[in-house]
């Protein structure tokens, strides 16, 4: 059999370690690879601004690569089975190949493309987005883990398979096919113009990914767990955005860290147990597909939450003026990312401090992250929150000042990204309110006019929020 078989690539833009692309170049038939824009309306968690942005650079990155292998990057743009049964009239293709993904409209779709075409074609799906499928680290009755260090335990039971290499050969599709021009898209259209601090700071596609990997090797992951908490520091690998899009898989990143010598092995195990709390989040999507929208903890849903598009509105500007919030705000504003430690703390502020609800943020989080994911950007702001599987207990409250003061103890991290700040001196620059006004003078600053006054006080911010989650939980314990 020469009929071609068609890939069909989804968040696995890479040809290292990709199981379905792998087992269609054994086949020696010709391979037909295309990527599928799906705009589905109905689609409730369709990708952020920065996202999109990733998306386009990433893949002018995989074109590339498949143009080595004299390969075609067919883009098409619309329904995906209606795409695919196009593709299959048009190439005459007898199999269809892709990898699993695991968001609930993902698992619907490839439900859909399974019914359409099982008796027209073999439709073969391939697992490498995870380190295990889902539920397959389970409890000893068969159940789902709610709780991550028994999940994290039984995961470490199960070291992962060895990556597979890059495809030596794959056989093109003889004819050239209709495909869109990328540039149509306009998939970064709707990035706002602070967007222009993207293409210095990131390099998408699998080329870049092999180099954030192996520049966090070289620089940091010994010392992961020493420096992972640190924004002024480069401490952490910034592999989320190409681990979110399929330029790395987690197998290749865990390898990699695996075969580090003894000295890093501490920073190693910090690291790779970021990587199972990924495999975690994805557990309790999977198993509980409301969990962006819905908090995990049924009494959470009669929260308290304050309405203020204002004060919201202030927090997604960084202009709170608590440093360490602003900073974290900002810089997610000017490269798409934010330090992890930094994301504990805002998404604190907001929570508790501002008492806005965690979905408010996960939403401006959706948007603004370029390694935007449901899994782990829902899991993480329940956890946040206190409403989710495992989460952090509610009256854990974190305080701004404190954490800027230990976490970037000379202030380096806040003067990059809130440079009205920068002539304070170390001693307040977490909390500019408790300067003398002569040194406040001398730095430049105008508290209320060009660097604003708290927003809220933290102490009596504190005391409300414990007071809201003591309300929800007498109301519980009534009805229970």
């Amino acid at each position: 059999m020469n009929q071609p078989i068609i890939f069909w690539f989804r968040k696995d833009l890479r040809l290292t370690d990709n199981a379905a692309l792998s087992a269609a170049a054994q086949t020696d038939r010709p391979v037909v690879c295309v990527y599928i824009l799906d705009e589905d309306n109905d689609q409730p968690w369709a990708p952020g601004k920065a996202s999109r942005w990733w998306l386009q650079e990433s893949l002018k990155s995989l074109d590339l690569s498949l143009q080595q292998h004299k390969l075609q990057l067919i883009l098409r743009r619309g329904d995906s089975v209606e795409q695919l049964n196009q593709l299959i009239k048009e190439t005459n293709a007898a199999s269809l190949y892709f990898s699993a993904q695991y968001e609930p409209s993902a698992i619907a779709l490839e439900e859909k493309v399974n019914t359409k075409f099982n008796k027209q074609v073999e439709v073969k799906r391939f697992k490498g987005y995870l380190l295990y499928e889902p539920n397959e680290n389970t409890t000893a009755e068969g159940k789902s883990y709610k709780v991550f260090t028994p999940f994290y335990k039984s995961c470490l039971s199960k070291p992962p398979a060895s990556p597979l290499a890059s495809p030596d050969k794959i056989r093109p599709h003889k004819e050239r096919l209709a495909s869109d021009d990328l540039f149509d898209w306009d998939l970064a259209i709707d990035t706002p113009t602070w967007a222009q601090e993207y293409p210095p700071i990131w390099k998408p596609g699998e080329d870049g990914a092999d180099w954030s990997l192996q520049a966090f090797i070289r620089q940091g992951v010994g010392k992961y767990s020493e420096l992972r908490n640190r924004p002024d520091i480069f401490g952490t690998s910034r592999l989320s955005p190409h681990l979110h899009f399929g330029e790395i898989s987690p197998r290749q990143i865990w390898s990699a860290i695996n075969t580090l010598d003894n000295a890093d092995s501490h920073g190693a195990a910090s690291y790779q147990r970021e990587l199972i709390w990924r495999e975690f989040s994805y557990n309790l999507l999977i198993n509980w597909p409301d969990f962006p929208e819905q908090p995990f903890r049924s009494e959470f849903k009669h929260f308290p939450w304050h309405d203020d598009n204002d004060t919201l509105h202030r927090w997604q500007q960084g202009q709170t003026g608590y440093p360490i919030v602003d900073a974290g705000m900002r810089e997610l504003l000017q490269t798409g990312w934010m330090h992890n430690r930094v994301r504990m703390v805002v998404a604190s502020f907001l929570i508790k401090d501002l008492l806005i609800s965690w979905q408010e943020g996960q939403k401006w989080f959706w948007q603004h992250l370029l390694d935007a994911n449901l899994a782990s950007n829902s899991a993480s702001w329940q956890w946040v929150a206190g409403c989710g599987a495992d989460a952090a207990p509610y009256f854990r409250v974190f305080n701004p000042v404190l954490q800027g003061e230990k976490f970037d103890p000379k202030g380096d991290y806040v003067r990059e990204w809130v440079p009205e700040l920068e002539q304070l001196s170390d001693a307040y620059i977490h909390s500019p309110w408790e300067a003398s006004s002569d040194e406040l003078q001398n730095a430049g600053i105008r508290l209320g006019d060009n660097y604003p006054n708290p927003i809220v006080d933290h102490k009596t911010a504190r005391l409300r929020a414990l007071a809201a989650f003591d309300s929800i939980k007498k109301a519980s314990q009534a009805a229970a």
